[in-house]
Formats: C-alpha cells, sequence, structure tokens
C-alpha cells in the first residue's frame, strides 16, 4: 500500500513515443499545472499514418521549446522539479530516443532523479488528472485502446496490475485508421468515422463482432476485411460511405464493451475506466454507461490522445516509492506493462 501523506512533488514529464512531442509538469501526480502538446497529425495525413522516421525529426525540432514552455506556464525552473520523467516504451524506437535522451540530459546538468515510464502505465494515470477530490476504490478494470493499443487491465491497486487480454492483431485505433482511409475519410480515422456516423445508420450492414470465446482478447482484422469486401460490391465505387463507417463504427465498439463490462462483473471491480485516443468515442463512450453496473470514467478529450500530464501522474506514484533509474534508462519499443 502506498503512503499518499508524502510532501509535495512536482514533476515533469515528457512524452514522444508516437507522434505528439508533449511535456507537462504535475503536482503529487493529481494536479496539471501545464500540459503543452505538440501534434504532428497534419504532418503524417499525407501518409495516411505516421512516418516513424518523419515523427522522429519532428520530435528533435520542437521538443526543447515543448519542455520551455511547459516549464514556462507552471512557472517553475528545472530546480523546483522533484523528478523528471519520461516515457521510455512501448513506442516508436526513433521518438523514444528523443524524449529519453533530452530526460537523461536534463537529470545529468541538474542532479534530477530519472523516472522511466510506461507508455500504457501513464494511460492508466490520465483518469487521476480528472476528479480531483475523489479517492479511487480499487480493483478497477481499465480499457485502454488507442491507434497502437487494445489492452484490458484489473488494476489491483497503486502500481499493481493484471493484464485480462489484449489485441490479438489490429489495436482499435488502427483499425478506425485503416478503415477510415478505406472509405476516403480523414486522418485520424477515429474522429472522422465517428462524426460521419451520426449521418448514418449503424444496423445497415451486418459486420461480425469476432469475441473470441471466453477470453478478454480483441481482434480488429476480420472486421476491417469485412468493410473492404463490402466496398467491392459497389462496382461503381459509389458505396454509402456514412452506413459503412455507422456499422464498422457500432461492431468495434460492441466489442470493446462486451469484453471490458464482461470483466468488470468477472472480477467484482468497483469501477470501468477508459484511456486512450479510442475512449474519446462518443458511441464508446455512451455504450458503455449503459451496460455497465458500475460507474465509467474517462479522462476529457486533452487527455485521451498521448500526453505528458499522464506520464508525470504515474511518475509520481512511482517516485515516492522510490524508483529511481540510472543514466543508462534505454528505450524498450516493446515494452509490456
Amino acid at each position: 500500500m502506498i503512503d499518499k501523506t508524502e510532501e509535495i512533488t512536482r514533476i515533469l514529464g515528457i512524452e514522444t513515443s508516437c507522434d505528439e512531442t508533449a511535456a507537462a509538469v504535475v503536482e503529487n501526480g493529481r494536479t496539471i499545472m501545464s500540459n503543452v502538446i505538440a501534434s504532428q497529425t497534419d504532418l503524417h495525413a499525407q501518409y495516411g499514418g505516421v512516418f516513424p522516421e518523419v515523427a522522429s525529426r519532428k520530435h528533435v525540432e520542437v521538443v526543447y521549446a515543448v519542455v520551455d514552455q511547459a516549464l514556462q506556464e507552471a512557472h517553475l525552473s528545472v530546480e523546483d522539479l522533484d523528478c523528471i520523467a519520461v516515457t521510455y516504451g512501448p513506442g516508436l524506437v526513433g521518438s523514444l530516443l528523443v524524449g529519453v535522451n533530452v530526460a537523461k540530459g536534463m537529470a545529468f546538468a541538474r542532479t534530477k532523479p530519472l523516472v522511466g515510464i510506461n507508455h500504457i502505465e501513464g494511460h492508466i494515470y490520465s483518469l487521476w488528472l480528472t476528479e480531483l477530490d475523489e479517492e479511487f476504490e480499487f480493483p478497477i478494470v481499465t480499457l485502454v485502446a488507442s491507434g497502437g493499443h487494445t489492452e484490458l487491465y484489473l488494476t489491483i491497486d497503486h502500481l499493481r496490475y493484471q493484464h485480462l487480454g489484449g489485441t490479438l492483431d489490429d489495436a482499435a485505433g488502427e483499425a478506425f485508421d485503416k478503415v477510415g482511409r478505406l472509405l476516403g475519410l480523414a486522418y485520424p480515422g477515429g474522429p472522422a468515422i465517428d462524426e460521419i456516423s451520426g449521418q448514418g445508420s449503424s444496423k445497415a450492414f451486418r459486420f461480425p463482432r469476432a469475441l473470441m470465446d471466453d477470453s478478454y482478447n480483441f481482434s480488429f482484422s476480420g472486421l476491417k476485411t469485412a468493410v473492404l469486401r463490402e466496398t467491392k460490391r459497389f462496382e461503381d465505387g459509389q458505396y454509402p460511405v456514412a452506413d459503412l463507417a455507422a456499422s464498422f463504427q457500432a461492431a468495434a465498439v460492441d466489442m470493446l464493451v462486451m469484453k471490458t463490462v464482461a470483466a468488470a462483473k468477472a472480477y467484482s471491480v468497483k469501477a470501468i475506466h477508459l484511456a486512450g485516443g479510442v475512449s474519446a468515442n462518443r458511441r464508446l463512450r455512451h455504450q458503455i454507461e449503459e451496460a455497465s453496473t458500475v460507474p465509467v470514467r474517462q479522462p476529457p478529450m486533452v487527455l485521451c490522445t498521448d500526453n505528458a500530464a499522464m506520464i508525470a501522474s504515474a511518475a509520481h506514484w512511482r517516485f515516492i516509492t522510490g524508483r529511481r533509474d540510472n543514466l543508462d534508462l534505454d528505450v524498450a519499443p516493446s515494452l509490456r506493462l
């Protein structure tokens, strides 16, 4: 059990695991003092997805300005910080290297403790930045769904997790992006599909729901292929985009909701938490609240996508338990929680 009576901590978090360059300062793991995000969405839109080499180069260009802005908005200097935290995995190796090297350099130059954070754990702790006056009860089932991850965790206590299941192929966000590109929608596909689905019928096409028997695993590749096959049935290429988008979204959300709610019941949890970019999906939020018998919490939109506040929050709980990393901290692109 973690002692929560520790002195105030102010931690700088740095996040560069994919295509957002982010820095934030968080106090006591709960209060955001600053949260700066430089998005590369427009840069990668021309490729229909993240171009790794382009992403890492852009991180190099902007990371110092982003860190400086985060400190300025928090009205702090590096000397005022208790710790410097950084995402060291999972993610794109080139992107991770930028953030880790900046954090190591700052920690060395100013003799500050360094804490490496798992990106997935950061998403889990994004919920601790929302309801500041509430102490969450454990256990909690957390669905982390984003462009690179779809994982279901049982959070037993602070820093104690049980992995219940995950995607066996595409992540949910990745499937949204690929279907969005297939339908000619803007990148990223998640928000575009969510928006246009309001103009279509979720019952127009009966797409498969891969329930994977009694496991808590997910599969989206068959669903993605089913959408492709339907588009090819229209020889003139004039297929109903809104109906296809709405029907795809309904199938994807059904799988996420059914697995998450089933896990919540099986483990008698106190709450369900949604995290990651896909947690911004309006249908997912509404449907899981309808299906759940326990409270459902999700972060505000700015904390759904990759950000550094969640990294600093997770680092707080690691820091107060004595976690310190050496300056030989290396990136771990395939890191598991």
